[in-house]
């Protein structure tokens, strides 16, 4: 993960594991002064620990627009694949040409009750194959504030899919947020002590 900014930019070393649609784990492997920073995601839960002071903080609801990790994504990010099916309504919007091929738009709009973030998200799909190639997040108030680009897709642990994800705020211009897929593995069964407080304080 890279985060570039007009004055400055830093790259971090990740490593994920998912158990979809409920569970995520993100350890940082570098550099050496982040290191061992982990967040762990249960459910709408969502835990950080911080190696420095050796402390787990539970993040509540109020923080999950903030940053991760000073990123152009946040913690919502992060646990909001866990309601993207069940707190949405989904529709099609129309289907366009975008560079000679046809792409389907998605929208898909927050259920009355749900506590979500968003007042909307526009999906961008490949209709020939549903590779996902862009994400439009808007405001309460309709007003677009960031876009999600997805690109460079190839095989990753036998599957297609976009390998470089592009995080643009639209409201700082020369911010960005990349990252970049270097392997995968999918489909094998993850030990449930991963997403565990105590593997969370390991390094």
């Amino acid at each position: 993960m890279t985060i570039a900014t007009p004055r400055w930019q830093r790259t971090l070393g990740l490593r994920l594991w998912m158990d979809r649609p409920r569970r995520s784990f993100v350890r940082i492997l570098s550099p050496a002064k982040e290191a061992g920073i982990g967040s762990l995601r249960i459910g709408t839960e969502m835990w950080n620990y911080l190696p420095n002071v050796e402390r787990i903080v539970k993040i509540p609801p109020s923080m999950m627009l903030q940053p991760w990790m000073g990123s152009d994504f946040t913690n919502d990010d992060l646990v909001k694949e866990s309601s993207i099916l069940d707190d949405y309504t989904h529709k099609v919007l129309a289907t366009v040409q975008l560079d000679g091929e046809a792409v389907v738009q998605v929208e898909a709009v927050p259920k009355p009750d749900a506590a979500v973030v968003w007042g909307r998200i526009v999906y961008w799909v490949r209709r020939a194959d549903t590779m996902p190639l862009k994400q439009e997040f808007f405001s309460e108030r309709g007003e677009r504030v960031r876009v999600l680009s997805f690109t460079d897709a190839r095989k990753v642990g036998g599957r297609v899919l976009p390998t470089r994800w592009d995080m643009r705020p639209d409201a700082k211009p020369g911010n960005s947020t990349t990252v970049v897929l270097k392997d995968a593995v999918f489909d094998r069964p993850v030990d449930d002590e991963i997403f565990s407080q105590r593997n969370l304080q390991k390094r």
